[in-house]
């Protein structure tokens, strides 16, 4: 007997329909992955089995079977009550991203203790411990001690476990796994994945695993149905589909891995774009006990680091959350104090912004996210155009309104493809498109070096594959220098010359990429490597 079984499930706003009689099922311990890019209707599909699709049209039907000696639901026809008694106990979501899932106002045990304490009616006392001992379960460290920080103290990987622990406090039948891992580095993927399957083992609980990361897929899954535009477009077991997909769009998905096209050889001879010797980055942080009373202790987030970016090359930074590579982009952007040498161009980070100013020229940076860090009150053109304010402010509007135009079209952005493209906002646009944008805006100003910041982790495969080709091809035409730091060992091979592996603040491991990623010499680089194999 299936555990889920769903028919002619539709699912319209206001008028427009976007999931078209979707069938699936779902039987006890089966792991499901539901496939597509984004905007194919996987996300929605799983929030209508609860009810969570807002303003929403749902019809069909979506079984689900009851406990020994209660009957069989559908879900879809229940009332908001007893959706309610269902959610979280017995069927439980880990939403995409933790830190807008989680409550900002509360820790986190007392977030999985609420759970509990719904769910399972545990006192106040007995729910902190089920919490604290839920969080140990998902392999947070100290969890006693993190069960009372904020959301915003943990990293990412922990905040997705605290997520994880939340949505398995309860013990449910059925979890729905929203991208459960999409911006995690590779090791942190394969320890989520382990912790999800031996939760599954031990609890027989079956799961929907909606995500775009083929890799994954092929690892995790038992069965895969693959969604294109609000239609499912393919189904079968994952070692048939992967073998011999059928449909057009399953081919697509499958051939979309980072493909290598750069410029090899030996480097431009001339100064480095970017060079550092013994750089150091360090935060005060409090001391315990008495001692914290009268000084600061000091936490070294980067120990000793030191690189070269030749002209028109790529250095890729790799490692975990918590190794240091942000703490490294912020120093390389002179947005962080540091000690040792870093130098741009030949010119070194000055104490105040004016003398940073002509430096900050030849260096601009592409965020992780571009929906975050592109401002939603400002249109294309101010946004694309804003450096010109900065570093040429005598340029008449024009003038600066032709090389916005200009940076676009050097993106693939386009009146042609986008009427009215200057005067849009940031939300018309999908996300490929944003960090479209976003380079655009980066490269207005005509600098020699990008730090890219996990540029395609939020992407889907297709698109981070179309991202990866302009980079690349910008880089050809220009010359430009890349600071790439990812956690994706795909996309250090496709784009990197030089690869630096970094763990715990130190690089533990540097060199050319196929050297390195070849032929690694440390256990860490290894790790790293067989995990993203």
């Amino acid at each position: 007997m299936n555990l889920l079984e769903a028919k002619g499930l539709r699912v319209s706003f206001s008028g427009k329909e976007v999931v078209h009689g979707v069938d699936f099922t779902l039987a006890p311990g089966e792991k499901l992955a539901l496939v597509g890019e984004s905007g194919s209707g996987k996300t929605v599909t799983a929030l209508s089995l609860l009810g969570l699709a807002q303003n929403a049209d749902v019809s069909g039907s979506a079984m689900f079977a009851g406990l020994e000696g209660q009957p069989t639901r559908d879900l879809l026809k229940l009332p908001e009550r007893d959706l309610l008694s269902i959610r979280g106990r017995e069927i439980a979501m880990i939403f995409q991203e933790p830190m807008t899932a989680l409550n900002p106002l509360f820790t986190v045990g007392n977030q999985v203790a609420e759970v509990l304490q719904l769910k399972e009616g545990l006192t106040g006392r007995e729910a902190w411990d089920g919490a604290v001992e839920a969080l140990r379960a998902t392999g947070i460290p100290d969890p006693e001690r993190r069960a009372g920080a904020y959301p915003h103290q943990l990293s990412g990987g922990q905040r997705q476990r605290a997520m994880i622990a939340m949505a398995l406090a309860a013990r449910p039948r059925l979890l729905l796994a929203d991208e459960p891992t999409t911006a995690l580095d590779v090791t942190l993927r394969s320890q989520i994945l382990e912790l999800l399957a031996d939760v599954q083992r031990h609890n027989g609980m079956a799961m929907l695993l909606i995500t775009h990361d083929l890799n994954l897929v092929r690892k995790f899954a038992d069965r895969v149905a693959v969604m294109e535009n609000g239609y499912l477009v393919e189904t079968g077991t994952v070692e048939s589909v992967f073998a011999n997909p059928q449909h057009a769009y399953t081919r697509k998905l499958i051939d979309s891995r980072p493909a290598r096209d750069v410029e090899e050889g030996p480097a431009p001879a001339g100064l480095p774009v970017m060079s550092a010797s013994g750089l150091r980055v360090s935060y005060p942080v409090n001391l315990q006990g008495f001692k914290g009373w009268f000084k600061k202790g000091e936490y070294v987030a980067v120990r000793d680091a030191a690189f070269s970016i030749p002209p028109g090359r790529t250095l890729g930074v790799v490692g975990e959350s918590g190794s240091g590579k942000s703490t490294l982009a912020m120093a390389a952007l002179g947005l962080m104090p540091h000690r040792g040498e870093l130098h741009v161009a030949g010119t070194q980070w000055g104490p105040d912004a004016a003398s940073n100013k002509a430096i900050r020229r030849v260096v601009q940076v592409v965020f992780q996210d571009p929906f975050s860090s592109l401002s939603p009150r400002m249109t294309v053109e101010e946004i694309v155009g804003e450096g010109l304010l900065v570093h040429e402010p005598s340029l008449p509007l024009a003038g600066r309104r032709e090389r916005v135009v200009q940076a676009l079209t050097e993106v693939g952005l386009g009146e042609t493809q986008f009427p009215g493209l200057l005067q849009r906002y940031p939300h018309e646009f999908s996300g490929g498109q944003r960090q479209r944008l976003a380079i655009a805006r980066a490269l207005i100003v005509q600098p020699q070096l990008l730090i890219l910041d996990e540029p395609t982790s939020a992407l889907d495969v297709t698109i981070q594959k179309q991202v990866l080709k302009l980079l690349q091809r910008l880089q050809r035409e220009k010359g430009l220098s890349y600071l790439l730091i990812t956690h994706d060992v795909d996309v250090i091979r496709a784009m990197a010359h030089e690869v630096l592996v970094m763990k715990d603040g130190h690089v533990v491991e540097s060199g050319p990429v196929r050297q390195v990623l070849d032929a690694p010499q440390q256990d860490y680089t290894r790790t790293l490597v067989a995990a993203a194999s």
